[in-house]
Protein backbone atom coordinates (compact mmCIF):
# COMPACT_ATOMS: atom_id res chain seq x y z
CA UNK A 1 0.00 0.00 0.00
CA UNK A 2 1.17 3.49 -0.80
CA UNK A 3 1.59 6.59 1.48
CA UNK A 4 -1.03 8.72 2.25
CA UNK A 5 1.39 11.07 2.89
CA UNK A 6 3.55 10.76 -0.01
CA UNK A 7 0.13 11.41 -2.19
CA UNK A 8 -1.11 14.11 -0.09
CA UNK A 9 1.84 16.11 -0.29
CA UNK A 10 3.35 15.17 -4.35
CA UNK A 11 0.51 13.80 -5.90
CA UNK A 12 1.57 14.87 -9.16
CA UNK A 13 5.12 12.91 -8.69
CA UNK A 14 3.23 9.80 -7.52
CA UNK A 15 1.20 10.05 -11.15
CA UNK A 16 4.30 9.98 -12.47
CA UNK A 17 5.79 7.14 -11.13
CA UNK A 18 2.53 4.86 -11.54
CA UNK A 19 2.56 6.13 -15.52
CA UNK A 20 5.46 3.77 -15.38
CA UNK A 21 3.46 0.95 -15.19
CA UNK A 22 0.80 2.34 -17.74
CA UNK A 23 -1.07 3.07 -14.60
CA UNK A 24 -3.41 6.21 -14.58
CA UNK A 25 -4.70 7.86 -11.38
CA UNK A 26 -6.69 10.58 -10.35
CA UNK A 27 -5.99 11.70 -6.61
CA UNK A 28 -8.60 14.33 -6.32
CA UNK A 29 -10.79 11.91 -4.80
CA UNK A 30 -8.83 10.13 -2.33
CA UNK A 31 -7.26 14.08 -1.31
CA UNK A 32 -10.68 15.18 -0.90
CA UNK A 33 -11.40 12.33 1.57
CA UNK A 34 -8.44 13.09 3.14
CA UNK A 35 -8.87 16.65 3.68
CA UNK A 36 -12.58 15.38 4.98
CA UNK A 37 -11.11 12.81 6.99
CA UNK A 38 -8.53 15.34 8.79
CA UNK A 39 -11.45 17.99 9.39
CA UNK A 40 -13.28 15.27 11.08
CA UNK A 41 -10.76 14.67 13.30
CA UNK A 42 -9.77 18.17 14.21
CA UNK A 43 -13.71 18.38 15.03
CA UNK A 44 -14.29 15.58 16.88
CA UNK A 45 -11.07 16.48 19.40
CA UNK A 46 -12.36 19.59 20.15
CA UNK A 47 -15.71 17.77 21.28
CA UNK A 48 -13.98 15.68 23.21
CA UNK A 49 -11.95 18.32 24.90
CA UNK A 50 -15.26 20.38 25.87
CA UNK A 51 -16.78 17.30 26.65
CA UNK A 52 -14.01 17.00 28.88
CA UNK A 53 -14.56 21.02 29.99
CA UNK A 54 -18.34 19.90 30.54
CA UNK A 55 -17.45 17.13 32.94
CA UNK A 56 -15.30 18.46 35.15
CA UNK A 57 -17.92 21.91 35.70
CA UNK A 58 -20.74 19.02 36.61
CA UNK A 59 -18.56 17.42 39.26
CA UNK A 60 -18.25 20.86 40.52
CA UNK A 61 -21.40 21.65 39.85
CA UNK A 62 -22.50 18.30 41.61
CA UNK A 63 -20.10 19.08 44.44
CA UNK A 64 -21.20 22.23 45.27
CA UNK A 65 -24.91 20.78 45.54
CA UNK A 66 -25.78 23.22 42.64
CA UNK A 67 -28.28 22.25 39.13
CA UNK A 68 -25.68 20.49 36.69
CA UNK A 69 -28.90 19.71 33.86
CA UNK A 70 -27.92 22.49 31.32
CA UNK A 71 -24.08 20.97 31.54
CA UNK A 72 -25.49 17.26 31.19
CA UNK A 73 -28.20 18.08 28.43
CA UNK A 74 -25.03 19.41 26.82
CA UNK A 75 -22.55 17.14 27.08
CA UNK A 76 -25.27 14.22 26.20
CA UNK A 77 -25.52 16.56 22.55
CA UNK A 78 -21.68 17.12 22.58
CA UNK A 79 -21.36 12.72 22.94
CA UNK A 80 -23.78 12.44 20.23
CA UNK A 81 -22.39 14.55 17.75
CA UNK A 82 -18.76 13.08 18.58
CA UNK A 83 -20.65 9.46 17.53
CA UNK A 84 -21.69 10.58 14.31
CA UNK A 85 -18.52 11.71 13.62
CA UNK A 86 -16.76 8.93 14.49
CA UNK A 87 -19.53 6.85 12.39
CA UNK A 88 -18.72 9.24 9.58
CA UNK A 89 -14.60 9.40 10.11
CA UNK A 90 -14.82 5.29 9.65
CA UNK A 91 -16.82 5.31 6.00
CA UNK A 92 -14.37 8.08 5.02
CA UNK A 93 -11.08 5.79 6.09
CA UNK A 94 -13.35 2.58 4.44
CA UNK A 95 -13.23 4.93 1.51
CA UNK A 96 -9.48 5.91 1.05
CA UNK A 97 -8.58 2.45 2.84
CA UNK A 98 -10.54 1.24 -0.84
CA UNK A 99 -8.59 3.39 -2.62
CA UNK A 100 -5.18 2.73 -1.91
CA UNK A 101 -5.67 -0.91 -1.28
CA UNK A 102 -6.31 -1.03 -5.40
CA UNK A 103 -3.10 1.27 -6.18
CA UNK A 104 0.16 -0.75 -6.97
CA UNK A 105 3.34 -0.37 -5.83
CA UNK A 106 6.03 2.67 -6.97
CA UNK A 107 8.63 1.48 -9.53
CA UNK A 108 12.11 2.08 -8.19
CA UNK A 109 14.11 5.01 -10.10
CA UNK A 110 16.12 2.18 -12.65
CA UNK A 111 13.52 0.39 -13.57
CA UNK A 112 12.28 1.59 -17.16
CA UNK A 113 8.65 2.40 -18.38
CA UNK A 114 6.57 0.08 -20.29
CA UNK A 115 5.65 -3.39 -20.37
CA UNK A 116 6.85 -6.97 -21.69
CA UNK A 117 8.68 -5.11 -24.59
CA UNK A 118 10.62 -3.19 -22.68
CA UNK A 119 11.78 -5.77 -20.03
CA UNK A 120 16.21 -6.13 -20.59
CA UNK A 121 18.43 -9.07 -20.85
CA UNK A 122 21.44 -8.50 -18.56
CA UNK A 123 22.95 -11.35 -18.54
CA UNK A 124 23.34 -14.83 -19.89
CA UNK A 125 24.58 -17.83 -18.78
CA UNK A 126 26.28 -20.85 -20.22
CA UNK A 127 26.45 -21.61 -23.76
CA UNK A 128 23.06 -22.59 -25.41
CA UNK A 129 22.42 -26.05 -26.77
CA UNK A 130 22.95 -27.19 -30.07
CA UNK A 131 21.25 -30.96 -30.34
CA UNK A 132 23.44 -32.69 -33.71
CA UNK A 133 20.20 -35.07 -33.68
CA UNK A 134 16.85 -35.28 -33.47
CA UNK A 135 15.97 -33.75 -30.52
CA UNK A 136 12.99 -34.59 -28.26
CA UNK A 137 10.60 -32.09 -26.93
CA UNK A 138 10.26 -32.72 -22.67
CA UNK A 139 6.96 -34.02 -22.74
CA UNK A 140 7.93 -36.81 -24.85
CA UNK A 141 10.99 -37.42 -23.27
CA UNK A 142 9.08 -37.38 -19.69
CA UNK A 143 6.61 -39.63 -21.27
CA UNK A 144 9.05 -42.30 -23.17
CA UNK A 145 11.31 -42.66 -19.86
CA UNK A 146 8.13 -43.29 -17.52
CA UNK A 147 8.63 -39.89 -15.90
CA UNK A 148 5.64 -37.91 -15.70
CA UNK A 149 2.31 -39.68 -16.24
CA UNK A 150 -0.26 -37.22 -17.64
CA UNK A 151 -2.81 -38.89 -18.28
CA UNK A 152 -3.16 -40.22 -14.71
CA UNK A 153 -3.02 -36.84 -13.57
CA UNK A 154 -6.03 -35.88 -15.34
CA UNK A 155 -7.80 -38.42 -14.41
CA UNK A 156 -7.09 -37.72 -11.11
CA UNK A 157 -7.49 -33.85 -10.94
CA UNK A 158 -8.42 -32.97 -14.88
CA UNK A 159 -6.38 -30.75 -17.12
CA UNK A 160 -3.21 -28.96 -16.13
CA UNK A 161 -1.89 -31.24 -13.17
CA UNK A 162 0.19 -34.64 -13.83
CA UNK A 163 1.63 -36.97 -11.89
CA UNK A 164 5.43 -37.93 -11.00
CA UNK A 165 6.43 -41.32 -11.31
CA UNK A 166 9.20 -43.72 -10.42
CA UNK A 167 12.48 -41.64 -11.51
CA UNK A 168 10.10 -38.93 -12.19
CA UNK A 169 9.75 -38.30 -8.27
CA UNK A 170 12.69 -38.82 -7.60
CA UNK A 171 14.04 -36.23 -10.07
CA UNK A 172 11.84 -33.33 -8.94
CA UNK A 173 12.86 -34.38 -4.77
CA UNK A 174 16.38 -34.04 -5.86
CA UNK A 175 16.01 -31.01 -6.90
CA UNK A 176 14.17 -29.87 -3.68
CA UNK A 177 16.68 -31.16 -1.62
CA UNK A 178 19.44 -29.82 -3.83
CA UNK A 179 17.64 -25.80 -3.00
CA UNK A 180 16.89 -26.71 0.65
CA UNK A 181 20.78 -27.62 1.47
CA UNK A 182 21.99 -24.66 -0.78
CA UNK A 183 19.47 -22.45 1.65
CA UNK A 184 20.26 -23.45 4.79
CA UNK A 185 24.13 -23.76 3.85
CA UNK A 186 23.77 -19.99 3.07
CA UNK A 187 21.89 -18.79 6.12
CA UNK A 188 18.56 -18.73 5.61
CA UNK A 189 15.65 -20.35 8.25
CA UNK A 190 13.79 -23.54 7.14
CA UNK A 191 10.09 -22.50 7.01
CA UNK A 192 7.17 -25.07 6.27
CA UNK A 193 3.92 -22.88 6.97
CA UNK A 194 0.05 -24.23 6.31
CA UNK A 195 -0.99 -24.24 2.74
CA UNK A 196 -4.65 -22.82 3.54
CA UNK A 197 -4.50 -19.02 4.38
CA UNK A 198 -6.90 -16.42 5.93
CA UNK A 199 -8.11 -12.96 4.01
CA UNK A 200 -5.95 -11.33 5.96
CA UNK A 201 -2.98 -13.01 4.66
CA UNK A 202 -3.84 -12.37 0.93
CA UNK A 203 -4.60 -8.85 1.48
CA UNK A 204 -0.74 -8.11 3.31
CA UNK A 205 0.53 -9.26 -0.06
CA UNK A 206 -0.99 -7.69 -2.37
CA UNK A 207 -3.15 -10.15 -3.45
CA UNK A 208 -6.24 -9.22 -2.31
CA UNK A 209 -8.99 -7.84 -3.15
CA UNK A 210 -7.92 -7.43 -6.36
CA UNK A 211 -6.58 -10.79 -7.48
CA UNK A 212 -8.71 -12.70 -5.24
CA UNK A 213 -9.76 -14.43 -9.07
CA UNK A 214 -6.45 -15.65 -8.90
CA UNK A 215 -6.28 -17.94 -6.30
CA UNK A 216 -8.55 -21.40 -4.88
CA UNK A 217 -11.01 -20.62 -2.59
CA UNK A 218 -11.58 -23.20 -0.67
CA UNK A 219 -14.39 -22.57 1.65
CA UNK A 220 -16.08 -19.40 0.15
CA UNK A 221 -18.09 -17.21 2.46
CA UNK A 222 -20.73 -14.42 2.13
CA UNK A 223 -17.74 -12.41 3.73
CA UNK A 224 -15.03 -12.98 1.46
CA UNK A 225 -13.30 -11.66 4.81
CA UNK A 226 -13.99 -15.14 6.34
CA UNK A 227 -12.90 -16.96 3.23
CA UNK A 228 -9.53 -19.40 3.25
CA UNK A 229 -7.49 -19.76 0.05
CA UNK A 230 -4.40 -22.22 -1.03
CA UNK A 231 -1.18 -20.35 -1.17
CA UNK A 232 0.00 -19.43 -4.71
CA UNK A 233 3.47 -18.54 -3.47
CA UNK A 234 5.42 -19.32 0.19
CA UNK A 235 5.90 -15.50 -0.66
CA UNK A 236 2.04 -15.17 0.86
CA UNK A 237 2.59 -17.09 3.78
CA UNK A 238 6.81 -15.96 4.62
CA UNK A 239 5.54 -12.53 4.50
CA UNK A 240 2.83 -13.00 7.74
CA UNK A 241 5.15 -14.32 9.65
CA UNK A 242 5.76 -11.09 11.11
CA UNK A 243 2.10 -9.63 10.31
CA UNK A 244 1.37 -6.77 13.09
CA UNK A 245 5.14 -6.98 14.89
CA UNK A 246 7.66 -4.65 15.79
CA UNK A 247 10.56 -6.81 14.91
CA UNK A 248 13.30 -6.31 17.25
CA UNK A 249 16.18 -4.03 15.20
CA UNK A 250 18.85 -6.24 16.42
CA UNK A 251 17.34 -9.16 14.44
CA UNK A 252 17.66 -7.45 11.32
CA UNK A 253 17.81 -9.07 8.59
CA UNK A 254 15.64 -11.77 8.87
CA UNK A 255 16.52 -14.57 6.04
CA UNK A 256 13.87 -17.18 5.57
CA UNK A 257 13.03 -20.03 2.64
CA UNK A 258 10.17 -22.50 2.33
CA UNK A 259 8.93 -25.56 0.50
CA UNK A 260 5.70 -25.52 -0.94
CA UNK A 261 3.25 -26.86 -3.62
CA UNK A 262 2.02 -23.41 -5.03
CA UNK A 263 -1.92 -23.61 -6.02
CA UNK A 264 -2.98 -21.00 -8.74
CA UNK A 265 -6.16 -20.91 -11.08
CA UNK A 266 -3.95 -19.95 -14.23
CA UNK A 267 -6.80 -19.21 -16.43
CA UNK A 268 -7.36 -19.69 -20.06
CA UNK A 269 -6.31 -22.55 -22.25
CA UNK A 270 -2.87 -23.47 -23.16
CA UNK A 271 -0.53 -22.00 -26.20
CA UNK A 272 0.64 -24.96 -27.84
CA UNK A 273 3.90 -24.58 -26.50
CA UNK A 274 2.92 -24.78 -22.97
CA UNK A 275 2.34 -28.42 -22.95
CA UNK A 276 3.22 -31.07 -20.14
CA UNK A 277 4.45 -28.60 -17.22
CA UNK A 278 4.92 -25.28 -18.12
CA UNK A 279 1.79 -24.40 -16.71
CA UNK A 280 -0.65 -26.06 -14.27
CA UNK A 281 -2.42 -25.47 -11.35
CA UNK A 282 -0.33 -27.18 -8.75
CA UNK A 283 3.72 -26.77 -9.15
CA UNK A 284 6.59 -26.85 -6.31
CA UNK A 285 8.86 -24.23 -5.24
CA UNK A 286 11.30 -23.59 -2.66
CA UNK A 287 11.26 -19.30 -1.94
CA UNK A 288 13.24 -16.96 -0.40
CA UNK A 289 12.40 -13.98 1.58
CA UNK A 290 13.60 -11.34 3.53
CA UNK A 291 12.72 -8.60 5.94
CA UNK A 292 15.37 -5.82 6.77
CA UNK A 293 15.96 -2.07 6.64
CA UNK A 294 15.16 -0.13 4.32
CA UNK A 295 18.99 1.03 3.66
CA UNK A 296 20.01 -2.58 2.94
CA UNK A 297 16.70 -3.75 0.91
CA UNK A 298 18.96 -2.89 -2.81
CA UNK A 299 21.82 -4.98 -1.33
CA UNK A 300 19.23 -8.17 -0.39
CA UNK A 301 17.95 -7.61 -3.79
CA UNK A 302 21.20 -8.66 -5.39
CA UNK A 303 21.69 -11.20 -3.36
CA UNK A 304 19.09 -13.13 -3.84
CA UNK A 305 19.29 -12.66 -7.35
CA UNK A 306 22.90 -14.68 -7.12
CA UNK A 307 21.36 -17.07 -4.91
CA UNK A 308 19.24 -18.29 -8.12
CA UNK A 309 21.75 -17.75 -10.55
CA UNK A 310 24.25 -19.83 -8.46
CA UNK A 311 21.17 -22.58 -8.18
CA UNK A 312 20.80 -22.91 -11.99
CA UNK A 313 24.44 -22.95 -12.97
CA UNK A 314 25.20 -25.82 -10.38
CA UNK A 315 22.62 -27.40 -12.46
CA UNK A 316 24.59 -26.67 -15.20
CA UNK A 317 21.64 -24.90 -17.38
CA UNK A 318 21.61 -22.14 -19.95
CA UNK A 319 19.50 -19.42 -18.44
CA UNK A 320 19.24 -16.03 -18.91
CA UNK A 321 18.14 -12.87 -16.40
CA UNK A 322 16.15 -10.47 -17.16
CA UNK A 323 15.26 -6.79 -15.98
CA UNK A 324 11.49 -6.66 -16.00
CA UNK A 325 9.90 -3.04 -17.01
CA UNK A 326 7.26 -1.46 -14.65
CA UNK A 327 4.12 -2.66 -16.31
CA UNK A 328 5.87 -6.81 -15.99
CA UNK A 329 6.17 -6.49 -12.43
CA UNK A 330 3.63 -7.63 -10.07
CA UNK A 331 1.59 -5.04 -9.11
CA UNK A 332 3.44 -5.36 -5.32
CA UNK A 333 7.12 -5.04 -6.03
CA UNK A 334 9.07 -2.04 -7.11
CA UNK A 335 11.90 -3.93 -9.02
CA UNK A 336 12.23 -7.25 -10.14
CA UNK A 337 14.24 -9.64 -12.29
CA UNK A 338 13.51 -12.94 -13.96
CA UNK A 339 15.88 -15.94 -14.39
CA UNK A 340 15.01 -17.72 -17.02
CA UNK A 341 15.92 -20.71 -18.39
CA UNK A 342 16.03 -22.16 -22.13
CA UNK A 343 13.47 -24.83 -23.02
CA UNK A 344 15.31 -25.61 -26.48
CA UNK A 345 11.44 -27.26 -27.93
CA UNK A 346 10.06 -23.70 -27.14
CA UNK A 347 13.24 -22.30 -29.22
CA UNK A 348 12.77 -19.34 -26.06
CA UNK A 349 13.30 -18.51 -21.98
CA UNK A 350 10.81 -19.65 -19.17
CA UNK A 351 10.69 -17.93 -15.89
CA UNK A 352 11.61 -20.16 -13.26
CA UNK A 353 12.68 -17.27 -10.89
CA UNK A 354 11.26 -13.91 -9.53
CA UNK A 355 13.16 -12.08 -7.74
CA UNK A 356 11.83 -8.93 -6.72
CA UNK A 357 12.13 -6.17 -4.11
CA UNK A 358 8.95 -4.78 -2.46
CA UNK A 359 10.42 -1.89 -0.46
CA UNK A 360 7.67 -0.67 1.95
CA UNK A 361 4.81 -1.38 0.33
CA UNK A 362 3.93 -4.98 1.47
CA UNK A 363 5.29 -3.96 5.26
CA UNK A 364 2.66 -0.92 4.66
CA UNK A 365 -0.42 -3.38 4.42
CA UNK A 366 0.92 -5.67 6.93
CA UNK A 367 2.24 -3.32 9.45
CA UNK A 368 5.52 -4.85 9.81
CA UNK A 369 7.21 -2.21 12.04
CA UNK A 370 10.71 -2.14 13.58
CA UNK A 371 12.55 0.70 15.50
CA UNK A 372 15.42 2.54 14.40
CA UNK A 373 18.79 3.82 16.24
CA UNK A 374 16.22 6.61 17.54
CA UNK A 375 13.34 4.36 18.61
CA UNK A 376 11.09 5.81 15.95
CA UNK A 377 8.74 3.26 14.70
CA UNK A 378 9.45 2.82 10.78
CA UNK A 379 8.26 -0.08 8.40
CA UNK A 380 10.63 -2.70 6.82
CA UNK A 381 11.30 -3.76 3.46
CA UNK A 382 10.09 -7.28 2.41
CA UNK A 383 12.38 -8.63 -0.63
CA UNK A 384 11.35 -12.53 -2.10
CA UNK A 385 13.06 -14.56 -4.59
CA UNK A 386 12.34 -18.18 -6.10
CA UNK A 387 14.86 -20.69 -5.48
CA UNK A 388 14.06 -22.11 -7.30
CA UNK A 389 10.60 -23.46 -9.39
CA UNK A 390 10.70 -26.79 -10.42
CA UNK A 391 7.94 -27.36 -13.20
CA UNK A 392 10.33 -25.94 -15.33
CA UNK A 393 13.38 -26.68 -14.54
CA UNK A 394 12.49 -30.13 -15.32
CA UNK A 395 11.42 -29.69 -19.29
CA UNK A 396 14.95 -27.96 -19.08
CA UNK A 397 16.71 -30.55 -17.69
CA UNK A 398 15.40 -33.03 -20.16
CA UNK A 399 15.48 -31.46 -23.49
CA UNK A 400 18.70 -29.50 -22.98
CA UNK A 401 20.48 -32.91 -21.00
CA UNK A 402 18.85 -35.22 -23.52
CA UNK A 403 20.93 -37.90 -25.84
CA UNK A 404 20.64 -39.25 -28.82
CA UNK A 405 19.46 -42.62 -27.61
CA UNK A 406 16.44 -40.83 -25.88
CA UNK A 407 18.18 -40.49 -22.65
CA UNK A 408 18.66 -37.60 -20.12
CA UNK A 409 21.51 -37.18 -18.25
CA UNK A 410 21.19 -36.32 -14.67
CA UNK A 411 22.88 -32.67 -13.76
CA UNK A 412 26.04 -34.07 -11.61
CA UNK A 413 24.95 -31.87 -8.59
CA UNK A 414 22.05 -34.11 -8.06
CA UNK A 415 23.68 -37.51 -8.29
CA UNK A 416 23.95 -37.49 -4.61
CA UNK A 417 19.95 -37.24 -3.88
CA UNK A 418 19.08 -39.77 -6.76
CA UNK A 419 20.14 -43.34 -5.42
CA UNK A 420 23.30 -44.26 -7.46
CA UNK A 421 20.90 -42.96 -10.76
CA UNK A 422 23.35 -41.16 -13.09
CA UNK A 423 21.36 -41.43 -16.44
CA UNK A 424 17.68 -41.77 -17.06
CA UNK A 425 16.96 -44.49 -19.47
CA UNK A 426 13.82 -46.34 -21.18
CA UNK A 427 13.71 -49.57 -19.25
Amino acid sequence: MLDINLIRSNPTWVQQQLAKRGCQVDFNSVIEFDNTRRNLIQRNEARRQKRNENSAIIAKLKKEGKDASKQIAEMKAIGDKITNGDAELNKINDKIFEILSALPNIPLPEVVAGGKENNRVIATFGKKPELNFEWKDHVSLATSLGLIDYERGAKLSGAKTWVYTGAGAMLEWALLNYFIDFHIANGYKFIMPPHLLNWDSGYAAGQFPKFVDDVFITNFDKDPKKSKFLLPTAETALLNLHRDEIVNNAQMPLKYFSYTPCYRKEAGSYRTDERGMIRGYQFNKVEMFIYCLPEHSPQFFEELVRNGQKLLEGLGLHFQTTALAAGDCSASMAKTYDLEVFIPSMKGYKEVSSVSNATDYQARRANIRTKDADGKTILLHTLNGSGLATSRLIPAILEQYQNADGSVNIPVALHKYMHGITVLKKK
